[in-house]
């Protein structure tokens, strides 16, 4: 083995310590979900379109990070369990808007205290300084991957 800088990796591993961030990060907010029924890819969804208003499929999967062929699966499933609407725009019948039901509208209202609570105590766990850090750290780690 040669010792030369070209053979060695001179940067720690960023995208396992992001992944291992964020499984911490889920280990606070997964029981939540869990005891609500919700799957955390399930969750994503009612997230994005809770902020963002009704959305197509692509643009879904886009925000929550979730492969179009799992998307359709997800969405049929969410469908059934009464917590996402499918229609088919007017001018173009290919295309579909993904709305939140008003159950699933419910859900949000009724998880927001007990995940606000979970982000109130990572701020005190870690310091509200460290956590508006991480927020501005990654919010500009993406804007700089995506212009890449």
């Amino acid at each position: 083995m040669s010792d030369s800088t070209a053979d060695r990796l001179l940067h720690r591993n960023l995208p396992m310590l992001l992944l291992r961030a964020r499984e911490k990060m889920m280990e606070r907010f997964r029981p939540i979900l869990t005891a609500n029924g919700l799957t955390e890819q399930q969750w994503r969804v009612i997230r994005a379109l809770d902020e963002n208003g009704p959305l197509e499929p692509r643009q879904i999967s886009d925000l929550c990070t979730i492969s179009s062929p799992s998307m359709a699966g997800v969405l049929a499933r969410m469908e059934a369990l009464a917590l996402v609407t499918k229609e088919r725009f007017e001018d173009d019948q290919r295309r579909v808007r993904v709305s939140l039901t008003k159950k699933s509208a419910n859900l949000v209202r009724v998880l927001s205290k007990d995940l606000e609570a979970q982000y109130r105590a990572l701020e005190r766990a870690v310091g509200p300084d460290v956590v508006g850090e991480v927020y501005r750290a990654v919010d500009a780690l993406l804007a700089g991957l995506e212009a890449d």
